[in-house]
């Protein structure tokens, strides 16, 4: 496996990198959409919504805690978790400026 060269990249893009590539999988978009329905939940109401094992389920919450796009508070034995509001913000503002630059220049392209 070959190097990333994240050091020539600024940290903005490294950070966009990261939070794109946790969103890059099918589970957790459906992670996510089922957060988004229900404000909070625990990894096992999270299982009982998607067809994998709780240990896959697990190792994606697990990308996307990492990723900083959702986190999770200790309740118990159990870990609550939900979306983080900064992580979607950093989304949000990359593909605000690509939806701009779209509006501005339709159909402008080679």
């Amino acid at each position: 496996m070959g190097t990333t060269k994240s050091e020539c990249f600024t940290e903005e893009q490294n950070q966009i990198a990261t939070l794109t590539k946790a969103i890059g999988h099918p589970a957790r978009i459906a992670i996510i959409q089922h957060l988004i329905k229900v404000d909070s939940c625990i990894c096992g109401d999270i299982v009982n919504q998607l067809p994998l094992s709780q240990t896959t389920v697990s190792q994606h919450l697990k990308e996307l805690k990492n990723a900083g796009l959702i986190k999770g508070t200790v309740e118990g034995n159990t870990i609550c978790y939900c979306l983080n509001e900064e992580g979607f913000s950093k989304l949000k503002i990359f593909f605000d400026h690509i939806n701009t630059y779209l509006e501005k220049n339709k159909n402008q392209c080679c």
